[in-house]
């Protein structure tokens, strides 16, 4: 079950569990559980004549949901999430079974894409089932709140280069960053049959670039990056939302293993990795979403708060407080594994109110299977650490301590000084070396090819 003192590590059934002792349960009353969430599965951001669709011959599944909305399956496995939980709180006290909210006691309040707010509703349907919540949405439908947006806020010269050296810091630089994960890509040419694609076939790309990303840095945007890079991060995410789907680890034909599906998802790592997880941009990021959920903390008269965002908000939530996220287990993705939750949860040993911190996602095998959640068949529940912060012997840090944390990220974001500069955005080259030549067919060209080559992602005629 969730969060557990002693911090004893078991495995049951192959699953990674925080188990709680009896000890814990006397010392302890849980007082509040705030959950930040990224949705569960949806279809591709984008269908029709898509990019990610152009560069294979083979034809995608059948998407359950119209482009970007929450799939079916989706709907399934975060009802059966929100069972769980239910589970979960009333095992513990907190609320009683087939409870209705009286008052503020209960809060769900979702993004207004559609994939965050079915997200958020199918949750409540197994959370609360007794109970018709009312999802707080603050925009019309598939409109982006700017409390889940991560976007920049305030915005000067010297703020914007301090991002952008961070970002070119980031292990190793772009460029190191991306070159470590180019096995990868040929790996997914290989399983899309990339060179006898559509895409190739009318000499637009064969091969997956990344020699001319630019990244761009403006108040009002999220960090945009753009290049070769950004079809390799769509495809992937097409990849991985294909297997959830068809329940199969096999690619157009290619059974992969889970190293190398996680290797896919690696790829789209390293994407938001650059664009939402160094600390400077982090504080300006997260910072709407640092101080609701500060807010929701210091409250007394709440029992429970859901909040459903995207990856990018748990990526910049997490490296503006700086906390550290475990490696995942059963899982693709090595960080926030889709429709993953940072839980946290208050307790009171009747003296002083503490917070423990987790990472709760359903495993790749629950995902696909669709497998009811229960205490004895559980999702994946890691603990995720603060830097600069001790933990007491049962895990819990103490709520004074994360606040003053809290406080710290949010001090950082207010002393940006947002100036009416000379520049609103900024961009920067990431540096490269010759990069790859390729001709149409795929195959890499070398000096002496002539004819029409690929060259740093772009067609050029050789005479």
């Amino acid at each position: 079950m969730i969060l557990a003192a002693a911090a004893m590590m078991a495995v049951i059934g192959g699953q990674a569990q925080i188990v709680r002792s009896d000890a814990f349960r006397a010392k302890y009353e849980l007082k509040e559980v705030v959950v930040m969430s990224r949705h569960n599965i949806r279809s591709p951001l984008t269908s029709g004549g898509a990019a990610y669709m152009r560069v294979t011959p083979y034809e995608w599944f059948k998407w359950t949901s119209p482009s970007s909305q929450l799939s079916l399956r989706g709907g399934v496995n975060e009802t059966a999430m929100g069972q769980f939980f239910r589970k979960w709180v009333v095992d513990e006290g907190l609320l009683p079974d087939n409870y209705r909210p009286e008052g503020d006691e209960v809060l769900f309040y979702a993004n207004s894409r559609q994939r965050t707010f079915a997200t958020a509703k199918y949750f409540s349907a197994g959370f609360l089932p007794f109970a018709n919540v009312e999802i707080t949405h603050k925009l019309a439908e598939d409109k982006m709140d700017p409390v889940f947006t991560a976007q920049f806020t305030k915005m000067n010269d010297t703020y914007r280069q301090q991002v952008l050296s961070e970002i070119m810091a980031l292990n190793g630089g772009p460029q190191a960053w991306m070159q470590s994960v180019q096995p990868t890509l040929t790996l997914m040419e290989q399983v899309l049959d990339m060179a006898h694609s559509p895409a190739a076939l009318q000499g637009d790309t064969t091969h997956f670039t990344y020699d001319d990303i630019q990244f761009k840095i403006e108040k009002g945007s999220e960090p945009k990056m753009t290049g070769g890079y950004t079809l390799a991060n769509s495809v992937a995410d097409a990849l991985v939302l294909q297997c959830y789907e068809s329940e199969s680890m096999t690619a157009f034909g290619h059974e992969l293993s889970t190293e190398q599906w996680r290797d896919i998802c690696k790829v789209k790592a390293v994407y938001d990795g650059l664009l939402f997880t160094t600390h400077a941009a982090a504080v300006n990021l997260a910072y709407p979403l640092v101080s609701r959920i500060r807010e929701e903390l210091n409250r007394n008269d709440r029992k429970f708060m859901f909040l459903c965002g995207h990856d990018s908000n748990l990526a910049s939530i997490s490296s503006a407080l700086r906390f550290n996220f475990p490696e995942t287990e059963n899982a693709f993705e090595n960080r926030t594994p889709i429709g993953s939750k940072l839980v946290f949860e208050k307790w009171s040993d009747g003296s002083d109110i503490y917070v423990g911190i987790n990472l709760v996602y359903a495993s790749v095998d629950q995902l696909q299977k669709r497998t009811l959640l229960t205490p004895e068949v559980p999702p994946m529940v890691l603990p995720v650490t603060v830097e600069g912060l001790s933990a007491n012997a049962d895990g819990l840090y103490r709520l004074t301590d994360l606040d003053a944390r809290f406080g710290e990220a949010m001090a950082e974001y207010e002393a940006i000084e947002d100036d009416h500069t000379a520049i609103s955005s900024a961009s920067r080259n990431v540096p490269v070396g010759n990069g790859r030549t390729y001709m149409l067919n795929g195959v890499m060209a070398n000096d002496t090819t002539r004819g029409i080559v690929i060259q740093n992602g772009q067609k050029i005629i050789r005479k």
